[in-house]
């Protein structure tokens, strides 16, 4: 009997407690943030209506590692279980219920399940996906929890929205997973069978006939042709028709199927459309054209009506002899050859060459080896040479040139690719100086020595006088920079004149500068080194080709040259002076330049190293350190192990002054930093 509820009958039911708060619904759960508020109790820590207490420790142990949420720990891994379920048939005679075979996957990540029944032939029922991917809560009174991975097992019942589903097996995988976990697994089931499934199968090898039909399997072809492609190039005679001229066409056999295809060349302003295609793929039968035929007259197969109407009712079987069919001789492969005429639906067309795929198609096959092309094309009148006016003297003679090319002149064009290649890069200049001096009977002009520049980049010259003291000639620029012909030339003339370039160039040779003769006396260190390693441009400069004119001399000749070593080195040190090498190869009759000889000095010379400056090398050094704001001096001697009351000593820069690189300033600054 319950109190009535009056002032001192009602019961204080939070005495005794001393928690009133509020459960806090935002957790962590495998190391992500989440709302976890359906498993959290409610007020003061009392279950809800319809909670179960969760056990305070786990029956498995924790694992070793880091705590990876699962989305990450199970990414892309799924557990595969098979199954199957009967469904209840009542309105059919043949069957009474029917066993569904379907696949059930559980994804570990989010403990989603998908319910997926394989599709069969004429099923006649919806396949496919039976429930998507999503958490599928376990049954009544249970139903505010999910299904876990701990609730599937093989040989077990599993009910998902009231229809049940007994699991058979699982895949490898899910097998190894599950024994990890410590599940012991049943063992595997089997599936019932299905008494439709078994009725169709039995109706289906009733229809089979006793005799099997002719096979046409043409997958095989398909399958190792595929994609390969025999391309000809074939020629088609068409000037006995009206309007018509010689044709070129392009034919393309597909190995896959038997079929070809032909393309027309269309050539620039010929007068005919550029169509897609001359001939659409397909099989291109011999002996076209052809009398049309019935339809179904060719087919794969001859049928033969027994007895019976036409139609339904009669009976038919299949004509073994083939009695009736019509024959189609088609084009192959093998009959496709360089020099063989093809009929192309009443074209005549021949086959004159092929590419590189179908020769070596050809070769491992058949083994033809034989692919001369056959020549179709008449052979051209040589093309008349352009007819130039002679220059006229105003301008230069490319402008002139650029003028009779079209009515719009054009500026003339430059190597581009040569200025690219030849120009300035970075200290390199790419222009080759010789020293040389004018051929004169003048006694003044004997004595003057001019600098010849020959610019690489475009194949121009430009000299220049330095200037020398009480000579009584101002020096400077002697000759502006630009391209130099080549004397004995006529002026007014159709062709272009001939102009100096850099191979015309070497020391020892004669040039006529505008009338003016000079003679090459020296170069500097790049023009030779630049000469050496290109030595395929600079045939004076070549070792290989100077070495062969020695190598040519007689018997006689390289005696005196070994009796002419003995006597220049009496203490066979192995080397003697540039002047008897020189004097010797001058009177040689093997008629060398003068730069063929000072390659050969070079080549075989033995050069002095030179003398480090030490001052250069101090002052380098000291402008380095300052710039980096090097301080640790202690160090720096400690590595290099030098002594340093020495090392100071050895900066004495009053009796050796160093070079112009740093300011007193710096040095000073430098000098007081080390002490």
């Amino acid at each position: 009997m319950a109190l009535p509820m009056l002032p001192g009958n009602s019961v204080n039911r939070n005495l005794g407690k001393d928690k009133f708060h509020k459960s806090q619904h935002f957790d962590y759960s495998n190391g992500v943030a989440m709302m976890v508020g359906s498993e959290k109790p409610g007020i003061g820590g009392e279950l809800l209506l319809g909670q179960s207490a969760r056990p305070k420790y786990s029956l498995f142990p924790k694992g070793e590692g880091s705590d990876a949420p699962a989305w990450v720990a199970f990414d892309k891994q799924v557990l595969c279980f098979d199954a199957y379920f009967q469904e209840a048939v009542p309105q059919r005679r043949e069957e009474k219920y029917r066993v569904r075979k379907c696949k059930i996957y559980f994804y570990l990540e989010d403990d989603t399940i998908q319910v997926v029944e394989p599709e069969f032939k004429n099923s006649g029922i919806p396949q496919g996906t039976l429930i998507r991917r999503h958490r599928i809560p376990l049954p009544a009174p249970k139903d505010d929890c999910f299904y876990n991975v701990h609730h599937f097992n093989i040989n077990q019942e599993i009910v998902f929205y009231n229809r049940t589903f007994i699991i058979t097996d699982c895949d490898p995988f899910t097998r190894n997973f599950l024994i990890k976990m410590g599940v012991r697994l049943n063992p595997p089931a089997s599936t019932p069978a299905d008494p439709y499934t078994t009725h169709r199968q039995e109706m289906e090898e009733n229809m089979k006939p006793l005799r099997p039909y002719e096979r046409i399997d043409a997958l095989k072809q398909f399958l190792e042709h595929d994609r390969k492609v025999l391309r000809f190039y074939c020629y088609w005679d068409d000037t006995e028709s009206m309007f018509g001229d010689p044709r070129e066409l392009i034919l393309h056999y597909f190995l896959a199927d038997d079929t070809m295809e032909i393309y027309e060349v269309v050539l620039p302003n010929s007068g005919r459309d550029a169509v897609p295609k001359f001939l659409h793929r397909g099989k291109l039968p011999k002996h076209a054209p052809i009398p049309k035929h019935q339809p179904g007259e060719i087919t794969d197969r001859t049928v033969l009506n027994v007895f019976g109407p036409v139609g339904q009712g009669g009976r038919y079987i299949l004509d073994s002899l083939k009695t009736g069919a019509v024959e189609e001789q088609f084009y192959k492969e093998c009959d496709l050859t360089i020099g063989g005429v093809i009929n192309v639906w009443g074209r005549r067309m021949l086959i004159c060459d092929c590419d590189n795929f179908t020769k070596e198609y050809y070769r491992s096959k058949y083994g033809i080896e034989d692919f001369t092309p056959v020549s179709y094309q008449a052979s051209l009148p040589p093309k008349p040479a352009r007819q130039v006016a002679p220059y006229t003297g105003f301008g230069s003679e490319e402008d002139s040139l650029c003028s009779c090319q079209g009515l719009l002149p054009k500026p003339p064009q430059k190597d581009f690719k040569k200025l690219m290649e030849k120009d300035r890069q970075g200290l390199v200049s790419n222009v080759l100086r010789f020293v040389a001096k004018m051929l004169t009977d003048s006694p003044i002009d004997k004595e003057r020595v001019f600098i010849i520049y020959v610019y690489l980049s475009d194949d121009t010259i430009a000299v220049f006088e330095p200037p020398q003291r009480n000579s009584g000639v101002i020096g400077g620029k002697f000759l502006k920079r630009g391209q130099v012909k080549k004397p004995g030339q006529e002026l007014f003339k159709s062709e272009m004149s001939e102009y100096f370039t850099a191979q015309d160039l070497y020391v020892g040779a004669r040039l006529d500068l505008n009338n003016q003769p000079f003679q090459l006396l020296d170069a500097d260190e790049f023009t030779f080194d630049y000469m050496e390693q290109h030595a395929d441009e600079f045939p004076k400069a070549n070792i290989g080709t100077i070495i062969s004119k020695v190598k040519s001399i007689n018997e006689e000749e390289q005696k005196k040259v070994k009796q002419f070593f003995t006597m220049s080195d009496p203490s066979s040190t192995g080397f003697i002076p540039y002047e008897s090498f020189r004097t010797l190869l001058a009177e040689m009759d093997i008629q060398l330049f003068e730069h063929e000889i000072i390659t050969l000095g070079r080549n075989y010379s033995s050069r002095e190293q030179p003398e480090v400056d030490l001052g250069l090398v101090l002052a380098v050094a000291q402008d380095q350190l300052k710039k980096n704001n090097f301080e640790n001096f202690t160090d720096m001697i400690r590595a290099f192990k030098i002594d340093y009351h020495a090392f100071l000593s050895n900066i004495n820069w009053r009796e050796n002054p160093a070079p112009a690189v740093l300011p007193d300033v710096t040095v000073k600054v430098s000098l007081k930093a080390c002490t």
